[in-house]
C-alpha cells in the first residue's frame, strides 16, 4: 500500500493520547496533552522543556486520562484546567491517592 496524506490522517486520529497532570514535590500542579506519553514525561522529568515545569521543578505524573481521538483530548485538557485546584486535587485523588508517581510503572 502506498503512503498518502488521507493514510497519515487515519493514523493520527486513531492514535491514543493522553491528557495529565504532573505535580511538584510542593505539589504545584501542571495539566498537558499529548499523543506520545513516555516521551513527553521524559522531556518533563530532564527539564528539557523551559517555562512552568521547568521552573517550579514540575515532573511527577499523578493522574492520567487516555482518550483514542486527539481532539476529545484537548477538549478534557481545557475542562481540566478550568477547573478550581481543590477540584483537580479530588481528580488525581480518585485515581492516585498517595500521589505517587505513576510514570514509574512504565
Amino acid at each position: 500500500m502506498a503512503f498518502s496524506p488521507s493514510h497519515a490522517k487515519i493514523r493520527r486520529v486513531d492514535r491514543t493520547s493522553h491528557v495529565y497532570i504532573l505535580a511538584s514535590k510542593s505539589a504545584v500542579l501542571y495539566t498537558g496533552v499529548t499523543s506520545n506519553l513516555n516521551a513527553r514525561i521524559s522531556q518533563h522529568k530532564s527539564a528539557h522543556i523551559p517555562g512552568f515545569t521547568k521552573k517550579y521543578h514540575v515532573n511527577r505524573l499523578v493522574w492520567l486520562e487516555p482518550h483514542n481521538d486527539i481532539r476529545a483530548a484537548i477538549a478534557r485538557e481545557k475542562q481540566i484546567k478550568g477547573l478550581s485546584r481543590t477540584k483537580k486535587i479530588a481528580l488525581i485523588e480518585s485515581l492516585n491517592p498517595t500521589w505517587q508517581d505513576l510514570s514509574e510503572t512504565f
